[in-house]
């Protein structure tokens, strides 16, 4: 059955036992959700890494937001996910640059 387009989403991250991080998305009361993570209910990325610990949560009303945040968020590299967590926001664009266009010899000459 297909999420309804409007509601209550929430957008989160988990620390993980590991020390990585998990971004999730759910309808569900935020709270049953992190639970369900830290019992192992599901078995999935974070069954073999518990516990886990919320870190981070955004609640939106319309699904495409939440769909979109947790896509941006999933892409982030660590330490600017870290930063994010940390309320740090100021240091995002520069932690927006990947590893190879920081390490690359010479700047990028396109438009895009």
């Amino acid at each position: 059955m297909p999420l309804p387009s409007t509601g209550s989403f929430y957008v989160y991250i988990l620390l993980c036992a590991d020390g990585s991080y998990y971004v999730g998305l759910t309808r569900k009361e935020l709270n049953a959700r992190v639970h369900e993570h830290d019992t192992g209910r599901h078995r999935g990325y974070t069954f073999s890494r518990r516990p886990v610990k919320l870190v981070w949560s955004h609640q939106f009303q319309r699904l495409t937001d939440a769909i979109a945040c947790e896509r941006q968020l999933k892409g982030w590299r660590r330490a600017k996910k870290e930063a994010f967590i940390r309320g740090e926001y100021s240091l995002l664009p520069g932690l927006a640059k990947t590893a190879r266009s920081r390490d690359a010899p010479h700047p990028s000459t396109s438009s895009g």
